[in-house]
């Protein structure tokens, strides 16, 4: 049974190749790719850090709304965990 989840990911934008949309983009292709139907991307921006996390003073966040089965979330994390580009992910159950 798909259920409806909200994903926020936090982008390291320091060393990227191409725009920030284009990121945000792929990022919206690996959740795909593992079954998930992304219905909504919302850019919320840069914000700073309240302390520096992994060498990075601020990261562009990122909130993903989308429909997938329960053991999809484990897949789409161990995914972008390997995405360089991807500094920290969260995924939740929207009732």
């Amino acid at each position: 049974m798909s259920r409806k989840y909200e994903g926020l990911v936090i982008l390291n934008t320091k060393s990227i190749e191409g725009t920030i949309d284009d990121l945000v983009a792929t990022v919206s292709k690996e959740i795909e790719s593992e079954g998930a139907n992304v219905a909504d991307v919302r850019q919320l921006g840069r914000r700073k850090f309240a302390y520096a996390s992994r060498h990075l003073e601020s990261g562009h966040y990122v909130s993903y709304s989308f429909k997938a089965e329960p053991e999809t979330i484990t897949r789409i994390q161990e995914k972008l965990k390997l995405n360089g580009n991807v500094h920290l992910q969260h995924f939740q159950r929207v009732a």
